[in-house]
């Protein structure tokens, strides 16, 4: 049970703004026979939530953006508004993409994605990542 909340927490923080990667605890659990469905699930919950602290953060600091502290470049978010003028929210699919992937969760808080649009097209694209990650990890050789 603690591994499964350590798999949580991991995607969780993958999906925030912390540079964190929840891929390998994810395949470790699956090599030590962890449930495929079970760790998928578990995984797509934290990284989708882990997506909506960055909405949130999107709602309320933009601006912030030119401090220093800030974590997004503006070149980082002028590229994911690119992609949402070109894309729509579509591209949300494509939210668990590692680079950028983050900057489009805090933009569509920005330009205030409704959530439960956010929440079907982020959990969507981000189950289908971990679906794809086990189903090529047992192809993997152990």
């Amino acid at each position: 049970m603690i591994s499964y909340l350590l798999l949580f927490g991991s995607a969780f923080l993958a999906a925030t703004i912390l540079p964190f990667y929840s891929e390998l605890f994810l395949v470790a659990m699956l090599r030590a026979g962890g449930d495929p469905i079970l760790l998928v699930t578990v995984a797509s919950l934290g990284n989708t939530l882990g997506a909506v602290v960055n909405w949130l953060l999107g709602l309320y600091l933009r601006r912030f953006q030119d401090r220093r502290w800030f974590y997004f470049s503006k070149q980082q978010i002028d590229s994911a508004q690119d992609w949402f003028r070109r894309y729509g929210f579509w591209s949300l699919l494509f939210a668990w993409i590692p680079i950028g992937g983050d900057a489009l969760t805090l933009i569509a808080g920005i330009l205030r994605v409704r959530l439960w649009l956010f929440l079907l097209l982020v959990a969507t694209g981000k189950t289908l990542r971990y679906a794809a990650l086990v189903y090529l990890a047992n192809w993997l050789p152990t």
